[in-house]
């Protein structure tokens, strides 16, 4: 049984202050000296970043289109155990999900499935009365969905709050808390939303102290903390990645960090380990050679678009990446490690492991995908069956190879990526938890 406290921080749509809020609960229970355990709802990698510079934890995703519904409370547990508090920012509005699969992959579907209590988190800017139908209208919507209490953001006065308390009363919801308009924690976005924690350590840091200092002195944290410990057991057990014996000689898999490729799930990493593999993070950015003794790389998503000069730059550990490559060795790259292996990136050269050409695009590629493994690779073998993730504006050309990676199902029907000797590279982001057969067999690919 699972018996961790835990909330669920929701809105009725996206930008009404959310990661705020969520961000700003985490850091403050911190401070009081709380073990806070970081979740986020769907397949976000930037907003965990900040949650993880909020607890000192890392920041974990729940997502239940990738992995399914029933792996969310196993996940959850894991990310959770031993922690005195679980704070679950959720994706979008409460009940938006998977587009067309109706709650499906939905902050509401999580909350159930954790059967957390929702704080909803309401953008009071332009409303007064009003804000207790829509409260009263998300309340009842579901009655699966238990709303506990409200958080009202950017109030513009004392005179504004008090007419949003008076009609609260009648909703039968209390006000936990209540947050001014405070510009000076707002966090820098580009086209891809929020700035990356790692792209700017120092003033990220100011930010989520700020979100804390707002929360603690807005939020009736008392009140939140026994809402939290309101929340009943879960049965189940906390999902473990399977633990195969150690290689005598453990292989080294070299993972791409740094500014340019945040893009990760800590599962990730947990499940290399256990598959016997020795994981070295390195940094493309700075690093001119591969981790000592690498016999397999992993390039994640991120932001090589950003960082295309200096990616380029580097030219000895790009080298040290091609010759890795032609070797044979497993290559897996995702969105931005498809990227670094092309040829070239708005004109600057990459890799060239990868016979393409990649440019930035108006175009904002974005959803879930249905796939299946088109051919033998290092992660799968032909026909497995994945879910996944596309979020990119960029434009590979050509966006297949001679062997494609993936067949995609959703939303339309097409081929995609690449799979050449040891290599397989795809905008498709996927969360090997799903599937934990995939980590196992790029390591025994890597000679463990």
């Amino acid at each position: 049984m699972v018996s961790v406290p835990r909330l669920v921080v929701a809105a009725p749509a996206s930008g009404s202050g959310k990661t705020t809020v969520a961000t700003g609960l985490m850091a403050a229970f911190a401070e009081r000296g709380l073990a806070v355990s970081p979740h986020k709802v769907g397949p976000d990698y930037i907003d965990p970043g900040y949650h993880a510079l909020a607890t000192g934890r890392p920041g974990r995703n729940l997502d239940a289109y990738m992995c399914g519904p029933e792996l969310i409370a196993p996940l959850f547990a894991h990310g959770a155990s031993g922690c005195d508090l679980a704070v679950v920012e959720g994706v979008m509005g409460l009940y938006d999900g998977a587009s067309g699969q109706g709650e499906l992959a939905s902050t509401a579907q999580v909350s159930k499935l954790l059967r957390a209590p929702v704080v909803l988190v309401v953008d009071a800017s332009s409303q007064s009365r009003s804000v207790a139908a829509l409260v009263h209208g998300f309340a009842s919507w579901d009655p699966e969905v238990r709303i506990g209490g409200v958080i009202l953001n950017k109030v513009a006065s004392d005179r504004h709050e008090a007419l949003l308390r008076e009609a609260l009363d009648e909703s039968g919801l209390p006000v936990l808390g209540v947050l001014r308009r405070a510009p000076q924690v707002a966090t820098p976005s580009r086209h891809l939303g929020l700035v990356p924690v790692a792209e700017r350590q120092a003033d990220a840091l100011d930010a989520v102290r700020a979100m804390g200092d707002r929360v603690r002195e807005g939020c009736d944290l008392d009140a939140l903390m026994a809402l939290a410990r309101s929340a009943p057991e879960l049965s189940g057990e906390a999902w473990q990645p399977e633990r195969h014996p150690r290689p005598e000689n453990r292989p080294v898999v070299a993972v791409a960090g740094g500014a340019a490729f945040t893009f990760a799930y800590a599962e990730h990493a947990e499940l290399l380990t256990a598959a016997g593999a020795e994981v070295a993070v390195f940094d493309p950015l700075h690093d001119e050679k591969l981790p000592p003794g690498t016999a397999g790389l992993v390039i994640g998503g991120g932001f090589p678009e950003v960082y295309a000069p200096e990616l380029s730059a580097n030219e000895p550990l790009r080298g040290a990446v091609t010759a890795l490559a032609l070797s044979g060795a497993p290559v897996a790259a995702e969105c931005a490690g498809l990227l670094y292996l092309a040829r070239e990136l708005d004109g600057r050269p990459m890799c060239g492991v990868l016979d393409a050409s990649a440019r930035m695009s108006e175009r904002l590629t974005l959803g879930y995908r249905q796939a299946v493994a088109v051919s033998d690779s290092v992660l799968a073998v032909a026909g497995t069956r994945l879910r996944g993730h596309e979020f990119h504006r960029t434009v590979l050309e050509p966006g297949a190879g001679a062997t494609p990676a993936w067949g995609l199902h959703q939303p339309e029907r097409r081929v995609e990526g690449f799979v050449q000797r040891g290599v397989h590279a795809s905008y498709l982001h996927t969360h090997w938890a799903a599937a934990p057969g995939v980590a196992r067999r790029f390591v025994e690919q890597c000679g463990g």
